[in-house]
């Protein structure tokens, strides 16, 4: 099930807040989020609430144990290393497996079958969900949950399970127990969601339809013009796919009574590699910089190989295939050579620096985009050179759907960093945000509906991840 879908929406949703907010005691509340969390996700492959389930009880398990026996070194670090070991091993097997034994046939000559595991539906993110508390409980920065309703309600979230944001315990611990409700908040979320909704069906599902006619359908026949125009939708798609799916999150954890983390902060307003990735999926990078990237030494020691070591596990994540290794290490080496030459980018002028990150993340979409290499190569030399003619069809692109862009482009702009909240347009803004903050949920929800009955395009990219 998706946030963008009709069920959801007309069904789902409003009958999952009917229960909720039908009961008064917190610990009913969870009940029944725990409940409704586990239909959202058996929804498409009920079998894989079983390998949900496995992986909380078994960090609900261990943080008892660390929390419990934290004088007794062994069992502390039993417990620990138990949650590593088993959450990773089930994410390779799942996820990695196929790739693993094409790599060992390949440098080996072997021939050994690859099983075709279907990849469970969020796998990526819930492990290293859980995988967080048991390390956080370890390093004693967080309480062990002993009730276990409320630690399987934390692990299943319905509003953020399948693609995020990745939600720390810590951040939601005393929320599981204790939940302030207000029409506020309630309001604030819905605005939320329905900005979401927005960005997702009517922004990333059109630019969708562009990215397939110039990326797939028309890919012989590409000049280097459209090839650059084809990727940037692609990466336009990328950005309103995923954060309007964190939006929709959001909206819905605040409905909830919940404060997830953002998880996107205008990345294309960035001024280099590194600052759009502080800027995108930031409770990712937050995650691999926690607990791979300070422990390996941070900026104190080895920081270069540290980059390119959370850089190959970034892309690692993102898919099993060499592809996104490629495109992980392509933005590490970037990174690395900011580092090195800081001082001299910060001689550059904001504009050139703005292009500069543009380009390159643009260019990176590439290896995102295609996982068979030959097309990748050829791709990549597209955009730099192609003797294939502009068609006369992408000019007729471009006028027809120019109200899109000009919507794209006013979506990506950081109005609140060029406004700040103190600022008297902002609060003017704000203030006439809130007055008619009805009627644009409306609009925005009716066009979505619109939409979704008339197209059957309507994936989630961040789905298979």
């Amino acid at each position: 099930m998706v946030f963008s879908s009709l069920t959801f929406l007309y069904f789902f949703l409003p009958l999952s807040l009917i229960f909720y907010f039908a009961f008064k005691h917190i610990r009913i509340k969870n009940f029944v989020l725990l409940f409704f969390s586990f239909i959202f996700y058996a929804w498409g492959e009920p079998v894989w609430i079983i390998l949900l389930l496995f992986s909380g009880l078994l960090d609900y398990v261990n943080g008892l144990l660390i929390d419990k026996f934290r004088e007794i070194k062994f069992v502390r670090l039993g417990g620990l290393l138990s949650s590593i070991i088993i959450n990773l091993g089930l994410l390779a097997t799942f996820k990695y497996a196929d790739f693993i034994i094409q790599n060992v046939n390949f440098l080996l000559e072997t021939s050994f079958k690859e099983p075709n595991i279907l990849l469970p539906v969020g796998i990526s993110f819930y492990t290293f969900q859980t995988l967080s508390y048991t390390i956080d409980v370890y390093k004693n920065e967080v309480k062990a949950e002993k009730n276990l309703v409320d630690f399987l309600m934390y692990v299943s979230l319905f509003p953020q399970l399948v693609a995020g944001p990745i939600v720390r315990y810590a951040e939601v611990a005393k929320e599981t127990r204790d939940r302030t409700f207000s029409w506020d908040s309630i309001h604030l979320g819905v605005n939320r969601f329905c900005l979401g909704l927005f960005k997702k069906v009517v922004l990333a599902n059109s630019l969708g339809i562009l990215v397939e006619k110039y990326l797939q359908v028309q890919f012989n026949d590409l000049s280097t013009p459209e090839a650059w125009f084809g990727i940037v939708l692609y990466s336009m798609q990328l950005y309103f796919d995923f954060s309007g799916y964190s939006d929709m999150a959001i909206g819905l954890g605040r409905i909830f009574g919940f404060n997830f983390p953002e998880n996107f902060r205008h990345p294309y307003a960035a001024t280099s590699v590194a600052n759009f990735y502080q800027r995108w999926h930031m409770t990712l990078g937050r995650f691999l910089r926690d607990y791979v990237y300070i422990p390996l030494g941070g900026n104190k020691k080895y920081q270069i190989r540290n980059i390119l070591v959370v850089w190959f596990l970034t892309g690692l994540w993102h898919g099993a295939s060499w592809n996104f290794v490629l495109w992980g290490l392509f933005l590490g080496v970037f990174m690395v050579i900011e580092k090195i030459l800081k001082k001299y980018f910060d001689l550059l002028p904001r504009f050139a620096l703005y292009a500069y990150a543009l380009v390159v993340v643009n260019y990176s979409r590439s290896f995102f985009y295609f996982d068979d290499f030959d097309k990748l190569s050829v791709f990549l030399g597209k955009l730099f050179y192609s003797p294939n003619p502009i068609g006369s069809g992408w000019l007729t692109d471009l006028a027809s759907y120019s109200f899109l862009y000009v919507v794209v482009i006013l979506f990506c702009i950081p109005w609140d960093e060029i406004f700040p909240k103190t600022s008297r347009t902002n609060q003017v803004a704000g203030k006439y945000y809130r007055s008619f903050s009805l009627v644009f949920n409306l609009i925005f929800l009716f066009i979505a509906t619109a939409l979704i009955v008339d197209d059957t395009y309507n994936p989630f990219i961040y789905f298979r991840f």
